[in-house]
């Protein structure tokens, strides 16, 4: 067998450590790929296959390869780890031209979708997180990191709802990585629900080491967290994995916090998804959602935080004020307003950069960017200090001018740094003499080659000579063909052109030695010293880091001001009365959709007394879901502490919100849509208090009539009678509507429709009392059936009616006995035709010109009383 080569002998005991990696190794200006990693990215990035001789004595053991420029690698490395690849980064650690024998080469980072800190790679507003599981008896801990920003957190689950806890946190946060420390059979089936509501994340199995204390490292003894020894053991191996992966101190990971159910809303998988929060359901893309209407965030920062306000609205009524007067604050005092903006605009992405520093990635630009954020502070500040009191007041202290940093920072890296940190052309002159004096020799090496030029002209007649350098060949004489002969035999003959001779003397070799020592030089004192400064900030990294969070908080208070600016929003007030009171309220996302059309406000009541459930009818496509994800989403941006699209509002803090809306099955796991509907209902029946808010649609409609009827009254009475919690309940079931008669708090509400022969129109406006039409046969003739399929619907349609809805006739329902009415006991001022006309009129529903047809024909018809009279 054919001796390998030493470096490809490197190449294998590296490979040997690194079996789960694809291994990028580093040969030159290139990351080159061997064998079946070669294979698989040649295959997955498009790359040309080659082959390299693998043995000393030729290609008689050549193996497959392929590479790409280390200077572009980071687009080819987000595409691997995007498709789910880990990644090792063999580099060089010694310069090659001084190397003794093979180069020496180590793996310097492993790359994994948890842990990579690549621009090419990271979504600017959505953290990426890494996450780990562990399990204790009855009792799951989740950690997350994100190593991006340095945010850190826990959270625990008992019990045997512990699982879907756990699964409700993850969907939240959605980790792009999960770690594992003990195999996947010991979850059971948790593992099974998460990759199918988590698709893309990663899982890894990992064996920790003991003994290693990254914990006390990041957050000190004292930290309350390490008292728990779950808690503790989890965060430690989370730790040690990242400490693996990324081979650094990551210091940006120093506060670790405890997510609680009783300081914010807990809101569950489906209602995120269901309220369209953060991603529609429609490409999974922010288009259409919460978060898309209301950021107008300025900063990367303030963007990730303000997905995190969505997803974890307040219970504390203190903290939502605290942001409503923030939020006012900025309403009212529109100069502020815009002068916060333009400074938040000039914001970097601080916690990022911070990040890329501590690890020993960051470039002079991740300096330049800072140092921009920097320079905006003081504007920030002085606008801060115009708020008395308040939160405002309170982000003003946290927020440093780090005027050290800054003065640095001018002084040491120039206005446009190059990307590279290796070639010089960072560091700002007057930022060190020695550098200076480097930089002086190797600039005036111009102003040398043309009086040396000029001398060599003068001592051998050669007028038409010329000196000059190039890569290559370095500094050369350059004489044309006709004038060799005048070529002094001092001159050593360089090179051999078409048109001339290149030579060299001594004194022109001396410069040369000298002015490439100049620039070597000054690249080793400039990487120096731009290490230095980058040590400076890593000294400074918590404060700094502390001005990001506050900065990022700013920010979110900044652009729900917008929102409510743009929007024409109000404050809601917040009661403890369990009430929630909204007039004129508009649905947050498709006010904002609807170019052409004017968004029409409805009204909601809510209570726990003579309100609390509201069975709703009416047709399709008349807006009941509409509304009833508008009631949602007010609540919850009310708790955000944000304004709300409404005339009027006075809201109560709810503990959760539940949704049951949509149809939509389950193929992985083979749920049909009536499944994952009763599936929904029974988690809300599980888990709700009389403090939540529930919004079902149409419950029992993927079964058959009967069955279905039954379920949706029983989940209704079980609601009203043992939950008592403000329920909204969308149906098409129109018997339900009976179930107002025998509990005073249900009531029914109903979309007003207008009927012209056999044409409807939908009004959008949501009115008192029931109804007993679907408009189902409308519908369809609006979506382009056939008119032969729609009139043999109206003939069968009319043929059930006349039957009755089970073919016979329907229980009586109890009825209270009426009081007699006043109008009963005396003698009408109008006809009984003019009376009844009134009375029936829907006035919010009419338009003008049918007003004024009405009021004709009531005048009409009194003309004909009194002249009867």
């Amino acid at each position: 067998m054919t001796a390998l080569t030493p470096m490809l002998q490197q190449y294998l005991e590296i490979k040997e450590q690194h079996k789960d990696e694809l291994l990028f190794f580093r040969l030159g200006d290139f990351y080159e790929l061997f064998n079946e990693d070669a294979l698989t990215a040649s295959r997955e990035l498009n790359l040309t296959l080659t082959k390299r001789a693998g043995g000393k004595a030729g290609a008689s053991s050549s193996m497959p390869m392929c590479g790409v420029p280390f200077h572009s690698v980071d687009g080819y490395l987000a595409k691997l780890i995007r498709k789910g690849y880990k990644i090792a980064i063999c580099d060089q650690m010694e310069d090659p031209k001084k190397a003794v024998g093979i180069v020496k080469r180590q793996v310097t980072k492993i790359l994994t979708p948890g842990t990579v800190l690549s621009d090419a790679v990271l979504e600017e507003n959505h953290n990426q997180y890494l996450a780990c599981l562990e399990q204790q008896e009855d009792t799951l801990c989740l950690a997350y990191a994100d190593v991006s920003t340095g945010e850190c957190a826990w959270y625990t689950a008992r019990g045997k709802d512990r699982e879907e806890a756990v699964l409700d946190q993850l969907y939240r946060i959605q980790p792009a990585e999960l770690v594992l420390t003990e195999s996947s059979e010991a979850f059971g089936g948790l593992l099974d629900k998460m990759v199918q509501k988590l698709p893309d994340c990663m899982v890894n199995q990992y064996d920790p080491v003991p003994g290693l204390d990254y914990f006390t490292r990041h957050f000190g003894s004292d930290c309350p967290a390490g008292k728990l020894p779950l808690v503790r053991g989890t965060v430690e191996h989370m730790l040690q994995y990242i400490h693996e992966n990324v081979k650094s101190d990551l210091a940006q990971i120093n506060r670790l916090r405890e997510i609680t159910t009783d300081a914010v809303m807990n809101l569950d998988a489906t209602a995120i998804r269901n309220l369209e929060l953060v991603k529609n359901m429609k490409d999974g893309t922010r288009h259409g959602t919460l978060l898309d209407v209301l950021d107008y965030t300025r900063t990367a920062m303030g963007a990730r935080q303000l997905r995190q306000w969505v997803e974890a609205p307040l219970l504390d009524t203190a903290r939502i004020r605290l942001r409503q007067q923030a939020i006012g604050w900025m309403v009212d005092n529109a100069r502020f307003r815009t002068d916060l903006g333009d400074a938040l605009s000039e914001i970097t992405d601080l916690e990022r950069i911070l990040s890329r520093i501590e690890v020993g990635s960051a470039n002079a630009r991740d300096l330049a960017a800072l140092r921009t954020a920097l320079r905006a502070l003081p504007q920030v500040k002085s606008l801060l200090d115009q708020v008395p009191q308040g939160l405002l007041h309170t982000l003003d202290g946290r927020i440093s001018l780090h005027e050290d940093l800054l003065d640095e920072l001018e002084r040491g890296i120039v206005d446009d740094p190059p990307f590279t940190v290796r070639d010089g052309g960072m560091i700002r002159k007057g930022f060190n003499a020695e550098l200076d004096e480097v930089h002086d020799i190797a600039e005036n090496n111009n102003q040398w080659m043309l009086h040396f030029e000029q001398k060599i002209k003068d001592q051998t007649g050669i007028k038409n000579l010329k000196v000059g350098y190039n890569k290559v060949f370095g500094y050369y004489i350059e004489v044309s063909r006709g004038q060799v002969s005048q070529v002094p035999d001092t001159f050593i003959r360089k090179q051999t052109l078409v048109n001339g001779e290149r030579y060299i003397v001594p004194e022109l070799k001396e410069f040369e030695n000298k002015i490439l020592s100049a620039r070597e030089k000054i690249q080793q004192l400039e990487y120096y010293l731009f290490n230095e400064i980058r040590q400076d900030i890593r000294q400074h990294l918590v404060e700094v880091q502390e001005t990001a969070r506050a900065l990022g908080v700013l920010d979110v208070l900044y652009s729900l001001a917008m929102a409510a600016f743009k929007g024409s929003y109000v404050c809601p007030r917040l009661n403890d009365r369990q009430e929630i009171l909204i007039k004129d309220g508009r649905h947050p996302v498709v006010e904002k959709l609807l170019e052409r059309e004017l968004f029409v406000p409805n009204d909601v009541h809510l209570n726990n007394t003579d309100e609390r459930l509201i069975i709703l009818t009416g047709p399709n496509m008349a807006g009941k879901s509409t509304y009833m994800r508008q009631v949602a989403l007010l609540t919850l941006m009310t708790q955000m502490g944000s304004f709300i699209p409404a005339r009027e509002a006075d809201v109560c803090p709810v503990d959760r919100i539940f949704t049951r809306v949509g149809a939509s099955d389950d193929l992985a796991t083979g749920q049909s849509t009536f499944m994952v509907e009763m599936n929904e209902v029974a988690n809300i029946l599980k888990y709700a208090t009389s403090r939540s808010l529930i919004i079902l649609d149409e419950v029992g409609r993927g079964t058959s009539t009967y069955d279905g009827m039954s379920i949706a009254r029983a989940v209704v009475e079980f609601i009203n009678d043992k939950i008592r919690a403000k329920t909204l309940f969308a149906t098409h079931y129109h018997e339900l509507i009976e179930l107002e008669q025998l509990d005073p708090g249900i009531k029914n509400y109903s979309v007003a429709v207008k009927e012209k022969g056999k044409e409807v129109v939908f009004l959008r406006r949501i009115v008192p009392g029931g109804t007993d039409k679907s408009y189902g046969i409308h519908v369809a003739r609006l979506a382009g059936l056939p008119e032969k399929v729609v009139k043999r619907a109206d003939e069968l349609l009319a043929q059930y009616t006349a039957q009755g809805t089970t073919g016979q006739p329907a229980a009586p329902v109890p009825q209270k006995p009426e009081a007699p009415k006043e109008e009963d006991l005396q003698p009408s001022l109008f006809g009984d035709v003019i009376g009844d006309t009134l009375r029936n009129l829907d006035v919010m529903t009419m338009t003008p010109l049918e007003a004024l047809n009405t009021l004709y024909k009531l005048q009409e018809e009194a003309k004909r009383e009194g002249g009867r009279s």
